[in-house]
């Protein structure tokens, strides 16, 4: 991209408006350079600031005699250029990072207005803060042609051999001047190398500058010219000064004990986290090579985001903590990683960053946010950023791959945005270009999935609008192996070092579960229609939640999700088409029998395959699994010193071993741990709202109750699809209505659901304000809750501190008292409006308390102890 087409059709209009000319303080310059204009951004290539500083003066003093506004930008740590108190200083701090630092300029140039003149601290100077040319070319790509429309002059500097040529190219290709300024043989020499819109016949030859005399001589004699310009050298200078601070980092590999320890000190700060605990936990795990050796893996600069930090982590706690226990459990992984500043770099390159800045004002924050996905979706990435794509690619073959968000602030403690980011599967197949071209497109749908209205909706709702959220991304080898035409893993899953859905008394809390599939984990991290994972705890790892005789298929997993390598898509099987497959494994690990299903054959003498469910028993009861699980997330919450929860995969050989891979590890977010319940003794139906003992989450809880939300099960499924989408956008302006109240939330079947005859189909910001939500079990509907600990929509649910309770109709000691909702007077029109009331009931209560105790498992909703009904 050209900026100078930017500014042609400006610079033809002015070329004869005298006004726009602006003296350098300099007659002898002046004249070489046909003088300065409005808009002008000049960038002297030095050796020393001493050049620049006696420039600097010249221009200082004419704009002073001008009556000019003159301002200086101040973030080195060099010796001030100007110490004159008539002039305004602005010191900015380049340490907050680039965002940070270039909207705080940004907003200063408007706030100072056109045709302000200004002096820049030397730009060099900001590598000691972001050890990075490439985003000192992303600050001026946005700077410089900002100055440029708001008619100012603006003076910059760079030291010369200090930066990389793709820097010093962006930036003389932003620039309307770029000028060399060097000392030789006791004389000051100037050599304009770009002046746009203007040229004379000796503009560009260098020029020896009298400033006593103040004139500049044209050097055309070779004479004059050789002895000067024979010691340069025009040698590329590739190295970006991040691949630099890393290269003095690999020298202090054979240095002292203490030398090591400082580069890894930095290295970490640069390339991981600068956040305390994760910092420390950096320090005292990884070594001065496996800083190295990440660096090595990275495309750009930058951090390589939080998900990328968490898996490198857990591994190293595991395998550093763990003995030998773990080095023949643990899946090698093979990952890239993109640095945040290649997502800073191609907002830039695309023209985005002053839409990226608007999107970030609540006013502008959704709308924007829309247009900024388009424009991202629509980009295109610089040359240099593709010659690394491509021999990533070539690293891996025609191997499966897997793009993966990996932002600064997810995954962190407090903020996990399970599912709110994007991840891209890619079966990489086709030629080179083809697998290139699949390639950017999934990295650009992973930058685009920022502005999904979830993901905006989450930042919205934990404050997080205007926070500089820097997204990185993780490239990962797929987990699995190649079975006829599909790739998958054998296994796949979440772990959580706490347990809060524990469904008896006899369950340890800190023993752990892990939420199991067979195939790619897509299944295991969302809430599937007619689908379900396999919860385990892992203290009491053969045991099925809520599952009765005979319900094991129903409430089983009946489809895979897998890599069609063929179509290049991700795609599902069944498990009859899963069992008739060579899966390299021992089958009945995962699937057995369905007995239940063989009778029924033996019974009608009808003849058929051999039915099975995935009922994973064998690996269950017969295996070590469990117990390796459960150790992990034992020592991975113990290192945190905070619970835990992960992704992983497992894969298994024909003998029955296997391998874990773990894919990523955060703080797992909990509430309501550590805290006694008393629970009141219930005396009377008539005080009650609902009673259960186990299916709740959210741990030990008492907080009042406002108001009631209820769905009518059969008045919601008698409506209409578009009208049903109605009832979920209804319940989110109550959401909204509500938000300074306590409300229980209670519907049938499945909140979330995109299946409107499963349940109410709302966006998890629709329910986001609420206290409590209940899904309630209708069997002759058709209507049941699924219990989805370890999903994404769980962590939405423990982030936002929402309380959450299944009923089940019919099974012991459980009670749902919808009499009483429906006889209490429904406040919906006087909250909102009267749309849709004959379906959604809303109740005013008094003295309401919702009460839980997960030692007990009993939760309870009723009337606190000694008020009236």
């Amino acid at each position: 991209m050209q900026y100078d087409d930017l500014y042609e059709d400006e610079l033809l209009a002015a070329e004869e408006d005298l006004s726009r000319r602006v003296s350098t303080g300099l007659h002898g310059l002046d004249q070489l350079i046909d003088e300065l204009r409005l808009g002008d951004n000049v960038v002297w290539n030095v050796d020393s600031l001493l050049e620049y500083n006696k420039i600097v003066k010249y221009y200082v003093k004419q704009a002073l005699l001008d009556n000019r506004h003159l301002v200086y930008i101040r973030f080195g740590d060099h010796d001030p250029l100007l110490h004159d108190p008539r002039i305004p200083t602005y010191h900015l701090d380049a340490s907050k990072g680039f965002e940070a630092f270039t909207s705080q300029l940004c907003n200063l140039i408007k706030r100072e207005g056109p045709e302000t003149f200004y002096v820049f601290d030397c730009l060099t100077e900001l590598l000691k803060f972001w050890y990075s040319d490439l985003t000192i070319g992303n600050f001026f790509w946005v700077i410089c042609p900002y100055l440029y429309r708001m008619d100012t002059i603006a003076y910059f500097s760079l030291i010369k051999d200090s930066h990389s040529d793709v820097t010093i190219d962006r930036i003389r290709e932003t620039t309307q001047l770029s000028v060399d300024l060097f000392h030789s043989g006791g004389a000051l020499f100037v050599h304009p190398k770009k002046v746009m819109g203007r040229h004379s016949k000796n503009m560009f030859l260098p020029h020896r500058l009298n400033l006593v005399k103040d004139k500049a001589q044209a050097l055309t004699s070779s004479s004059e010219l050789a002895p000067i310009y024979s010691r340069f050298h025009i040698n590329e200078n590739t190295a970006d000064y991040w691949d630099m601070t890393f290269h003095e980092a690999y020298i202090r590999l054979s240095g002292s004990y203490k030398e090591q320890e400082n580069a890894k000190e930095l290295l970490v700060r640069l390339l991981l986290s600068d956040e305390d605990r994760m910092y420390d936990l950096c320090c005292r795990y990884f070594n001065l090579r496996d800083l190295l050796n990440i660096k090595y893996r990275e495309i750009g600069t930058g951090r390589i985001g939080e998900k990328s930090l968490g898996m490198l982590l857990a591994r190293k706690i595991l395998i550093t903590e763990g003995g030998n226990q773990f080095d023949y459990n643990i899946e090698a992984h093979d990952s890239f990683y993109v640095g945040v500043d290649v997502y800073y770099t191609y907002i830039v390159h695309n023209n985005c960053w002053f839409l990226h800045m608007r999107q970030k004002q609540k006013e502008h924050y959704f709308r924007c946010g829309e247009e900024l996905q388009d424009r991202i979706l629509h980009g295109k990435f610089p040359l240099y950023f593709k010659r690394q794509f491509v021999r990533v690619l070539e690293h891996f073959g025609q191997s499966p791959i897997i793009v993966r968000s990996s932002s600064l602030l997810e995954d962190s403690f407090g903020n996990a945005f399970a599912g709110k980011y994007d991840s891209v599967f890619l079966s990489n197949q086709g030629t080179p270009e083809e697998r290139l071209e699949a390639f950017e497109n999934a990295i650009k749908h992973v930058y685009a999935s920022m502005m999904n209205h979830d993901a905006l909706a989450y930042r919205m709702n934990r404050n997080l609008y205007d926070k500089d959220e820097q997204m990185a991304l993780l490239i990962q080898r797929v987990s699995g192996d190649t079975y006829g035409k599909y790739f998958f893993p054998h296994l796949a899953g979440v772990g959580n070092s706490k347990n809060m859905y524990v469904w008896n008394k006899d369950m340890d809390i800190d023993a752990g579960m892990i939420r199991l599939v067979f195939g790619l984990g897509t299944r295991a991290v969302d809430r599937i229609i007619n689908d379900y994972p396999r919860i385990v705890c892992l203290d009491h790892p053969g045991d099925w939640p809520l599952v009765t005789f005979g319900d094991e298929k129903k409430f089983s997993q009946h489809y895979i999700d897998v890599l069609d390598l063929e179509k290049a898509q991700t795609s599902y099987i069944t498990l009859k088409d899963m069992m008739n497959l060579d899966i390299k494994a021992d089958a009945s690990l995962f699937a057995e029998t369905d007995q239940t299903a063989m009778r029924w054959l033996r019974e009608t003498g009808r003849k058929g395959p051999v039915p099975h469910i995935l009922s994973f028993r064998k690996l269950l009861t017969k295996t070590d699994f469990p117990a390796t699980m459960q150790t992990m997330l034992k020592t991975l919450s113990k290192t945190y010193n905070y619970p835990v929860d992960i992704e992983f995969t497992v894969n298994f050989s024909p003998d029955g071993d296997y391998k874990i891979n773990i894919l990523q590890c955060r703080p797992q977010q909990v509430k309501g741990i550590g805290r006694k319940v008393e629970i009141p003794l219930l005396t009377s139906m008539d005080k009650c709202i609902f009673y259960t003992e186990g299916n709740f989450m959210g741990g030990n809880v008492t907080y009042p109750i406002d108001y009631v939300i209820y769905v009518k099960p059969k008045e919601y499924l008698a409506l209409s699809e578009p009208d049903r989408y109605g009832v979920a956008r209804a319940i989110g302006d109550l959401n909204q209505a509500l938000k300074e109240d306590y409300s229980l939330l209670i519907g049938p079947g499945r909140w979330g659901t995109s299946t409107t005859a499963l349940g109410v189909p709302v966006n998890f910001s629709d329910i986001c304000n609420m206290n409590a939500i209940c899904e309630v079990s209708y069997q002759a509907l058709n209507l049941m809750p699924e219990l989805s600990y370890g999903s994404h929509f769980f962590q939405d649910l423990v982030e936002t501190d929402i309380f959450y309770i299944a009923l089940f109709h019919g099974h012991r000691n459980v009670i749902f008292n919808e009499p009483f909702i429906l006889e209490q007077p429904n406040e919906k029109a006087s909250i909102t409006d009267d749309k849709y009331e004959d379906v959604i009931k809303v109740i005013h209560l008094n003295d309401m308390e919702l009460y839980s105790d997960t030692i007990s498992q009993r939760a309870v909703c009723m009337k606190k102890p000694g008020t009236e009904v």
